[in-house]
């Protein structure tokens, strides 16, 4: 289980005891009640798992740091880190999705930014630009890449665990966001990273392949 996520599943749990209490003593409409709460502490459980994750491995690969849905690779501007044209790979995690977040690459934490924002629905384009986000940039093995996680619709909590200067190891945890969101990938186009995704793919943290270099 994600640390972040034990103070939520307590209160979950709490409130299913209370409500299995109060159903138990005055049973009517309780009971009603109860099942809701008994399903949100189940399903905070799931949300806040932490599965040991295992797949490729190695320079040439840049494995996917999120659980979710491919919902855009496109060639745009990166002027925060990379200062340069890159591909964007953007995964959308819903809330059933696992919420922790994995290096895609080896290398070090040479890039760090937090910044406010909206609060848009995390699939959407302009999420990228005007949602809370958090960017780690990692030196690795065939140049810088950005990781920017970026809060939803639902979403107020980024964690991010980076601080400049760390190693980074391929697949570990970086951090995770809570109840719903989304996150961008960049490698910069001088890289030559071949995207192995599409659009509608799922693919999971620390175990697909989001792209891979020449050898």
């Amino acid at each position: 289980m994600a640390p972040e996520g034990w103070p939520f599943i307590a209160i979950g749990w709490a409130l299913a005891a209370l409500g299995g209490w109060a159903a138990l003593r005055w049973s009517g409409w309780w009971w009603a009640l109860e099942v809701v709460i008994l399903v949100l502490a189940l399903w905070l459980l799931v949300f806040f798992r932490n599965p040991e994750r295992t797949g490729p491995r190695g320079d040439r690969y840049v494995i996917a740091p999120a659980d979710g849905k491919i919902v855009s690779t496109v060639e745009t501007d990166e002027p925060a880190f990379l200062r340069a044209r890159a591909l964007r790979i953007s995964i959308f995690m819903s809330v059933f999705d696992v919420h922790v977040n994995r290096y895609p690459v080896a290398g070090t934490v040479a890039y760090r930014h937090y910044n406010a924002g909206k609060f848009l629905h995390a699939a959407a384009d302009k999420a990228s630009l005007d949602n809370e986000q958090s960017s780690i940039g990692i030196d690795g093995p065939h140049g810088p890449i950005l990781v920017r996680q970026i809060a939803g619709a639902i979403a107020r909590r980024i964690v991010t665990d980076a601080k400049v200067g760390d190693p980074a190891t391929q697949g570990a945890r970086l951090g995770m966001i809570r109840f719903g969101s989304r996150v961008d990938v960049y490698l910069p186009l001088t890289a030559h990273a071949t995207s192995q995704v599409h659009v509608g793919d799922r693919v999971s943290a620390g175990a697909t392949v989001l792209a891979e270099y020449a050898p």
